[in-house]
């Protein structure tokens, strides 16, 4: 087997990791998991460092599992968190489980035929099964509570002042015992996740060593950080999903295009397929002509491709192109009005009455009629001087008349005032 460690470690995506793991994995074909939170009906960009784990796993020849918690998502994990969270109904997580699933598998290929096939459990199916004294009884005996007392996650959150629920508390054994169900039933031997799972996952590790006489492997990845210090995958707008309904994929592709120089670098290693001859190409082509962008611009367009599709990345591009580029007219055009919300997302909105389109009105009245320029005479001296544009085509004449011909999708018009202040005109 070739060595995932290795390739893991120069993409950045080993932190901790158990003695004899790297050397189990060049041995044999493994099988290994990671655990996803169903909490929403879509995952979110930080979900893709453990997507990329299993798509290096699956390409190195291992097999595959995405664990989903429906029955962890009932309980809450404390791991990082301050205070404990709000409990999902199960209808809830099964709505959310089920969308989860669409979305995983766009990455890894479950194709059954293959011996390395990616599989989906979700723990709720065995633990469904289980009765509280059986758990107990089975589970509970062969962890002590000085071991889970240990844990620096159970240490932070009984030192708080909110304190820790027993709900909470019991976390890391019902992950251990995930993690014991499927080395039983499934054969699995490795488990990942992010660094703030270090404690669940051992948990796991010693219930197999002592509940079932095995050997188990396990390592983790560092947390995602950004260079300035902000939170990785949040904007002013919450959380970026994978989900094109909850974050389209120009929105998408502009966060990716909008990284900082020293999180690009990064973000190529981890969130990309590119090889580290061609992140180190792209890199050193990069430095001194750091104005032109070339790491983000690949970066947006790899994962942009691989999160959404390569028509979704080309649509971002021209997309993108409107604001800044003066022969974008015919792109306008082309537009539906999901798209143009899309692109036009920010750009202050005025409403028009349609009614006073439908026969024409002058030019010079609309854009005081809108309040886009306080005057006539102020909004005359612009549009001879060339400085105004309507749907990205400029306006040369004080006599121009404005009618619903020139509405996009039959309701909007972009005008645009000087070379960046541009305005949404909705007609009502």
């Amino acid at each position: 087997m070739r060595n995932l460690i290795e390739e893991l470690r120069w993409r950045g995506l080993v932190q901790d990791i158990m003695p004899g793991t790297e050397e189990h994995l060049c041995k044999e074909m493994t099988t290994g998991y990671i655990g996803f939170d169903p909490t929403a009906d879509s995952l979110h960009i930080g979900s893709l460092v453990p997507i990329m784990l299993l798509v290096h796993m699956q390409k190195f020849g291992h097999k595959p599992i995405a664990l989903i918690g429906g029955a962890t998502g009932m309980v809450g994990d404390p791991s990082g968190k301050s205070e404990e969270r709000n409990l999902l109904s199960e209808d809830i997580l099964h709505h959310n489980l089920s969308c989860v699933k669409k979305q995983l598998e766009k990455f890894l290929d479950f194709d059954a035929t293959l011996p390395n096939a990616a599989e989906m459990v979700n723990n709720y199916d065995w633990f469904k099964e289980i009765s509280f004294l059986q758990f107990i009884r089975d589970a509970g005996k062969h962890i002590s509570i000085n071991y889970m007392l240990a844990k620096e996650s159970v240490k932070k959150r009984m030192e708080s002042e909110s304190g820790m629920s027993f709900t909470e508390f019991t976390y890391q054994l019902v992950q251990g015992y995930d993690f014991f169900w499927l080395y039983k039933n499934k054969h699995c031997r490795l488990q990942m996740g992010g660094s703030d799972q270090w404690g669940n996952i051992v948990t796991g590790t010693e219930l197999i060593r002592k509940k079932g006489g095995g050997e188990a492997f396990a390592f983790t990845c560092p947390l995602m950080t950004k260079a300035d210090g902000g939170k990785f995958g949040k904007t002013e707008k919450g959380n970026v999903w994978l989900d094109a309904k909850k974050t389209s994929p120009y929105q998408f592709y502009q966060f990716w295009l909008n990284a900082a120089d020293e999180d690009a670098k990064k973000y190529l290693r981890i969130f990309t397929m590119l090889s580290k001859k061609d992140i180190d190409e792209l890199i050193a082509k990069h430095n001194g002509n750091e104005h032109m962008r070339l790491m983000q611009q690949k970066l947006a367009e790899e994962i942009t491709t691989f999160v959404h599709s390569r028509q979704d990345y080309e649509f971002a591009v021209q997309a993108s192109q409107i604001l800044f580029s003066n022969n974008t007219a015919e792109i306008l055009k082309q537009l539906n009005e999901d798209e143009l919300l899309q692109v036009l997302e920010g750009v202050p909105a005025i409403h028009f009455l349609k009614s006073d389109l439908v026969s024409g009105t002058d030019f010079i009245s609309f854009l005081t009629g809108t309040k886009i320029f306080p005057s006539k005479g102020e909004a005359k001296k612009m549009v001879l001087g060339g400085g105004v544009s309507i749907n990205k085509l400029r306006v040369e004449s004080a006599e121009f008349v404005i009618d619903t011909k020139q509405l996009l999708n039959g309701k909007y018009l972009l005008i645009q005032k000087g070379k960046k202040n541009y305005y949404l005109v909705k007609a009502v």
